[in-house]
């Protein structure tokens, strides 16, 4: 079957059984209920509770859980107490902090409107949007919302901005003609699209579609249909918990094993595997981590970057392409004159002369023959129009003031077909018609040139070099509109039939131009090891022009449609996917398709836009990027950042911060991890040399909840370095927990035990266990607080500065203050399991608790040197 627009008002009134008096009531009920509202389906989304139940489901919470239960069983109830509360904790903690409540769909339902004129038993009459059907007859006027898909039957000079569907910036003109050939959305011209917004003129349209079934019911259905990613680090993570909680069950189960072999109680066996558990455990590792990216968003914020996503942030670290929606995102979503062909001379507005009367007329045309104007600093019209008007105002000239001296007489309005529009006025009181239009209609219809030295016939000469310069403007990418005038007598009445015989006057050129800070901006992204890539909706030629201003285009790279896409195999795209820096005409299907090729490579790719149109590949992207002035509603939804400044540079001032809350990150674990280490060697330890458990579990579990938070949460506030953007993108494929990330906790891991260690032979040789397992945790949780200064940066702790980082000071005095009060305070040393110590004991602690950040200092230190050399 031929598409709507194919076929003919007769022949789709006939598909649809409707006449001209529109669909009756009973059979619009009919409808209604055979194809439902006029609405978008929403999305399942899973209740609070299912979200709370399913952060116990994480294999490590499970083994907290059981060591829970083993402390519980073994009747110590401060450690049970304490280990439910962290699990219980963390799970609320991921309830607040699930932010996937879908809001597209809602958005996609509010640009409906709530109302629409439809006729209805022969009556025009207004229903709720919803209640409209396949079918209806429906009618459109300026100002209206397009509320669902329809064929145009009656076509009165209707434009539709289509801008937030297809991204094109100009207005549409519509036609109710039938077009033969196989067209792209944005072509047909003969249809309108739910969501369209009617800048001019009116029509009567036949509903398609409604519903799920319109174009933007597509959409909808995309942004269903496409899954999120996880970013590389939830996704290193996630397999350094499966494989760490693995190691913990099997570790665990052998020490157990190894304690009952020993002829250890079942219970001091249980209890040294739930320490081991515990130490292995990062109960904070997932909180510092969102915390750390929370802090980022906060700065990020404050340049104009919403972070609506904590994942985004990581992700920014490594984004490796950068595909940008044109319209509004790296232009100023506003027409503008370029330049200004006449008197066989190509010039700017700045050379425009109202005391030379051919630019004068010029000036004349171009704001006579227009219904636009500039009300409190905004364009109210047809933007190609406003264009017109702004480019008066640069040249002194008030539309106001002119249309109220020179009052319109007659005119014919612009339509489609004719390409061109006239209006009859008096200049210096001789009736003059004023045309504007397309340069093949008006070219035809010209008989005389006007130049400086007055008027003359019209030349093949002259009009080879006017079609010449056309050709010019339009490679350049700019819309290109020819003006033109004829003196009439007194008792001309303006008509069709006579629209000729005109008089040239010049061309006028005009684009959507970059925004001024786009070529800079793709300049810092290209430094940065980032490519961009240019996806619109308006025309190859257009823009191509664009993207060569900005940089995004350069020698040899490749610029398609969204046909060509089409016709281009998987493994075609995947081999030249590197090369084609432009796509233009592109459907929302496309759009996915490229963001797809790119994932496919192992990119991480960001998406820019702010229509609709945008928003399935904004969701589909590893980081969807909206325009926060110029976005609709659903592209914020869609996306994980919003620019509130609509700054394409902001992208990369926000992918800098990425690359370091990332390297922030990373240090945190680091960190975190190497203080686990430390704790797990010093228990595997005791248990094969068959000594005393070295920690309650409790213990641990406040060293990783309380004095590790804080300074891991400094390490987060460390500043970036200078050269950040001057670095490639990191690979996501080669994590976080690399072999020599691995090797380094390990070896930091492995001093701190060593010396935590030594701290619990001290005690056992001076005091008792008890005081032993005192002094183990007193040099542990003090080392690792020293720790958290060899984990702020590679350089040594002299190089950076103490100063440059006060959070790290801050939270160093706050672990040795908390630390303190478990020691000396006589509730807290009871809930917390350990002894008073004695002088030279605590002396002790401090000295062995500070040799690990004096070794690792001094290895710092070396290396730098050698660096140096």
């Amino acid at each position: 079957m031929k598409e709507w627009y194919q076929q003919t008002k007769e022949e789709i009134l006939s598909q649809f059984q409707v006449t001209e008096q529109g669909l009756t009531s009973s059979r619009a009920e009919k409808i209604l209920a055979e194809k439902g509202e006029n609405v978008l389906e929403e999305g399942k989304r899973k209740s609070t509770l299912q979200v709370f139940l399913e952060q116990f489901c994480d294999l490590l919470v499970v083994i907290l859980i059981i060591a829970a239960l083993i402390s519980m069983v073994s009747g110590n109830v401060e450690s049970t107490v304490v280990i439910l509360a962290v699990i219980i904790l963390n799970a609320i903690l991921g309830t607040v902090q699930h932010a996937k409540a879908e809001k597209s769909l809602d958005s996609l339902k509010s640009l409906s409107s709530p109302n629409a004129k439809v006729l209805r038993d022969g009556q025009k009459v207004e229903i709720p949007s919803a209640r409209v059907v396949p079918g209806d007859i429906l009618y459109l006027e300026a100002g209206d919302l397009v509320v669902a898909d329809g064929r145009i039957l009656e076509n009165y000079s209707l434009q539709v901005n289509e801008s937030s569907l297809t991204g094109e910036s100009t207005n549409v003109d519509k036609s109710d003609g039938t077009l033969h050939s196989d067209c792209a959305l944005a072509d047909r011209a003969n249809m309108v699209y739910s969501s369209g917004l009617v800048t001019y003129g009116r029509a009567v349209v036949l509903v398609t579609a409604t519903g799920m079934d319109t174009e933007i019911g597509k959409i909808a259905a995309l942004m269903n249909a496409t899954k999120e990613k996880k970013t590389p680090l939830q996704v290193s993570l996630d397999q350094f918990g499966s494989r760490l909680a693995m190691a913990i069950m099997v570790i665990c189960a052998l020490v157990f094993l190894l304690s009952l072999y020993r002829k250890m109680p079942v219970l001091d066996s249980l209890m040294f595997a739930v320490a081991l558990a515990v130490a292995a455990i990062p109960e904070a590792l997932s909180s510092i981590v969102t915390i750390v990216q929370a802090m980022g968003t906060q700065k990020m914020a404050k340049e104009h970057a919403i972070i609506k996503e904590l994942k985004a942030v990581e992700s920014l670290g490594c984004v490796s392409v950068i595909c940008s929606d044109k319209t509004g995102t790296l232009t100023q979503n506003k027409m503008t004159v370029q330049n200004i062909y006449t008197n066989g001379q190509t010039i700017t507005i700045d050379q425009l002369n109202l005391k030379n009367q051919l630019h004068r007329y010029l000036l004349y045309d171009a704001i006579l023959t227009n219904d636009s104007s500039i009300v409190d600093g905004k364009g109210i019209g047809d933007p190609t129009e406003f264009a017109l008007v702004e480019m008066g105002r640069k040249a002194t000239v008030d539309e106001n003031l002119l249309r109220e001296l020179m009052p319109r007489l007659e005119e014919i309005p612009f339509d489609s077909d004719r390409k061109l529009m006239s209006t009859k006025y008096e200049l210096h009181d001789v009736p003059t018609v004023l045309t504007k239009g397309a340069l093949d209609v008006l070219l035809d219809r010209t008989v005389k040139i006007r130049m400086e030295e007055g008027i003359r016939d019209i030349t093949q000469e002259d009009r080879e070099a006017i079609l010449q310069k056309n050709l010019e403007f339009s490679q350049e990418g700019l819309r290109v509109l020819a003006f033109g005038y004829k003196e009439v007598p007194e008792d001309y009445t303006l008509s069709l039939d006579n629209e000729n015989d005109f008089i040239f006057l010049g061309l006028i050129s005009m684009m959507d131009p970059p925004r001024e800070e786009s070529k800079a901006a793709v300049a810092d992204a290209k430094r940065a090891g980032i490519k961009p890539v240019m996806i619109t909706g308006d025309h190859k030629i257009t823009a191509t022009a664009i993207a060569k201003q900005i940089g995004i285009f350069e020698d040899g790279d490749i610029a398609m449609t969204g046909r060509e896409l089409d016709a281009m195999s998987e493994e075609e795209l995947d081999r030249k996917i590197t090369d084609i820096s432009v796509y233009a005409r592109v459907s929302p299907e496309n759009k996915i398709r490229i963001v797809d090729a790119w994932q496919r490579r192992g990119s991480i790719t960001a998406m820019t836009g702010d229509g609709v149109n945008d928003a399935p590949a904004l969701k589909k992207a590893d980081i969807g990027v909206a325009m926060g002035i110029t976005g609709t509603e659903v592209s914020k939804d869609a996306a994980a950042m919003i620019l509130t400044d609509d700054n394409f540079a902001t992208i990369i001032k926000a992918v800098a911060n990425g690359r370091n809350v990332y390297r922030n990150i990373k240090n945190a674990i680091k960190f975190l991890l190497s203080g686990n280490m430390a704790g797990i060697l010093s228990v595997l330890y005791t248990s094969l040399a068959a000594l005393p458990v070295p920690f309650a579990p409790v213990h641990l579990l406040f060293i990783n909840l309380l004095t590790d938070s804080l300074p891991a949460i400094a390490i987060g506030m460390e500043p970036a370095e200078k050269d950040l953007l001057s670095e490639a993108p990191r690979n996501p494929k080669t994590g976080i927990l690399t072999k020599d990330f691995m090797t380094t906790i390990l070896t930091q891991g492995g001093i701190i035990a060593v010396c935590t260690m030594i701290a619990f032979h001290t005690g056992l040789r001076t005091g008792s266990a008890a005081t032993a397992s005192t002094m183990a945790f007193a040099t542990l949780t003090l080392a690792r607080l020293f720790h958290g200064f060899n984990c702020r940066s590679k350089h040594n702790i002299f190089k950076l500065g103490f100063s440059s980082n006060w959070y790290s000071l801050g939270a160093f005095a706050a672990g040795v203050v908390l630390l303190g009060i478990v020691m000396f305070v006589p509730f807290m040393q009871n809930l917390f399991s350990v002894t008073p110590l004695t002088q030279s004991q605590l002396i002790n602690v401090c000295l062995l608790a500070a040799v690990p950040t004096v070794l690792i200092q001094m290895f710092k230190i070396i290396r730098d040197i050698k660096h140096r050399k």
